[in-house]
């Protein structure tokens, strides 16, 4: 199986793309800083020219970035977001005030500090180094942009863990941790201390440290705490003390909650993204904002509202077709998916859910499996299309053989007929022929959520999907 690039069409986007890929991957970091402080010397220091927010944790990095944006836009600030994974195209983790940048401008950006890209290269491979990764490229390419933009602030999500993340180099008004748990332990740690220790790294000094609710807080919270008290950050704001969720109720397309900051209390709060942790995070994002825009007190109620309602994330709980429904989630741990398995049980009301799912061979795959079993009626495994780290369908069958029971699963190799399948399996099955409580998850990474999603985009709602000999190889 393989998928068009989105670019395909504009070589020149896919060259570089290529060149800057060709690089260690984001997940295959090298513990050191020293290559983006090098470049940052070389371009003039662009990183102090505007104010940040700052965000990690194991889950709901994107979505918080995002409300944080839209809450600092709405205030007339310009801004400068960065995020990762992109889904469709790498042009997407780059944004300038909500606008993800254009190819051209793409380019752009990279012609601007590929020479110095290579100095940095040269450099660190004359005294043993590598040469910079795949993730201090573009972490360089998005503050090089919000420099030239220039934006007021920039909303960075950090890419893995904190300490010796490529975006660590910024030193942020506001470090947002957001839920610890385990992820990415063979980089981060085998323990749930050593990865919150890892993810403390962005408290600095002079930082508000802005602490989401902590699954393992007894073991997590004294060592958040403790960094932002050996570095000297400006307050600590933790969720369930300084700031709270102070109600939620379920709406259609999403919830409304009355959210209280160390300013304020905001009353019935649209937000348009399902699930509990989704307004915990609008919490979080809220108390950001307040740090970075430039008033006194509480921000005004209807312009955090507005910006809140218009909020909407990609690939997290994204339903992408209706009749029947698809539902999209890039969720590949246990956290996520019991984040999302919750949103499903409390917005939905599946008389049959059939799962889709594929998912990279070095997640807690079986864990993952068994917090969704409850709401998939059956489960598809499948494949995405990437290849280096994805796991081979029939070893995905054997897991899901052992959580589902092998009457409950199907294994097909080819992404685009396992989705196929699972909607012929609901149509077969809906008598109505409007596909109420009927509907196809499809999850497991982000990968495949944004593998799902160009599929989807690019076919006809009737004709769901091409027959796969017309597909493009």
């Amino acid at each position: 199986m393989s998928f068009e690039h989105p670019n395909r069409g504009n070589k020149k986007l896919v060259d570089v793309y290529r060149d800057i890929m060709k690089r260690a991957p984001e997940h295959d970091f090298d513990p050191s800083l020293d290559r983006m402080r090098a470049i940052l010397d070389l371009l003039g220091h662009p990183e102090q020219s505007f104010r940040v927010i700052h965000i990690t944790g194991t889950n709901g990095k994107g979505s918080t970035a995002r409300m944080a944006e839209a809450l600092c836009r709405a205030y007339g600030l310009r801004t400068g977001l960065y995020t990762s994974p992109h889904l469709e195209s790498v042009t997407e983790r780059i944004a300038i005030d909500g606008q993800q940048l254009s190819e051209d401008d793409f380019i752009d950006i990279y012609d601007q500090v590929k020479d110095f890209i290579a100095l940095v290269d040269a450099d660190s491979v004359k005294h043993g180094g590598p040469r910079m990764s795949f993730f201090e490229v573009l972490t360089t390419m998005a503050i090089w942009a919000f420099a030239d933009a220039p934006v007021d602030v920039a909303i960075v999500e950090v890419g893995m863990g904190g300490r010796w993340d490529a975006t660590n180099v910024l030193d942020a008004d506001a470090a947002i941790i957001g839920p610890v748990d385990m992820d990415h332990m063979q980089w981060l740690g085998d323990t749930v201390e050593k990865i919150a220790g890892e993810k403390s790294g962005i408290i600095k000094q002079g930082s508000t440290a802005i602490i989401g609710r902590q699954p393992h807080e007894e073991q997590v919270m004294p060592i958040l705490l403790d960094q932002a008290k050996n570095v000297g950050a400006a307050a600590v704001i933790r969720d369930g003390e300084e700031m709270e969720v102070v109600s939620r109720t379920p709406a259609v397309g999403g919830q409304v909650a009355t959210l209280r900051t160390p300013n304020g209390t905001y009353e019935d709060v649209p937000i348009a993204m399902f699930g509990e942790h989704q307004a915990h995070n609008a919490l979080a994002a809220l108390a950001a904002a307040e740090v970075v825009v430039p008033v006194a007190g509480a921000l005004n109620g209807d312009i955090v509202a507005k910006a809140l309602s218009g909020v909407r994330v990609p690939g997290r709980i994204e339903t992408i077709r209706t009749s029947p429904t698809i539902i999209l989630d890039g969720g590949h741990n246990v956290q996520a998916v019991t984040a999302l398995r919750a949103a499903i049980e409390e917005n939905y009301n599946f008389q049959q859910l059939v799962g889709v799912v594929s998912m990279m061979a070095d997640k807690e795959v079986e864990d993952v499996l068994g917090v969704m079993e409850p709401v998939l009626s059956e489960i598809i495994v499948t494949q995405n299309s990437w290849a280096p780290r994805v796991m081979k369908a029939e070893d995905l069958e054997k897991i899901a053989d052992r959580v589902f029971g092998s009457d409950r699963v199907t294994r097909i190799d080819d992404l685009p007929d396992a989705i196929q399948a699972a909607v012929d399996k609901v149509d077969a099955a809906d008598e109505t022929g409007v596909g109420y409580g009927r509907g196809v998850l499809i999850f497991g990474s982000f990968v495949t959520a944004g593998d799902a999603r160009r599929l989807l985009k690019e076919t006809p709602n009737k004709d769901l999907l091409k027959p796969k000999s017309e597909r493009v190889k």
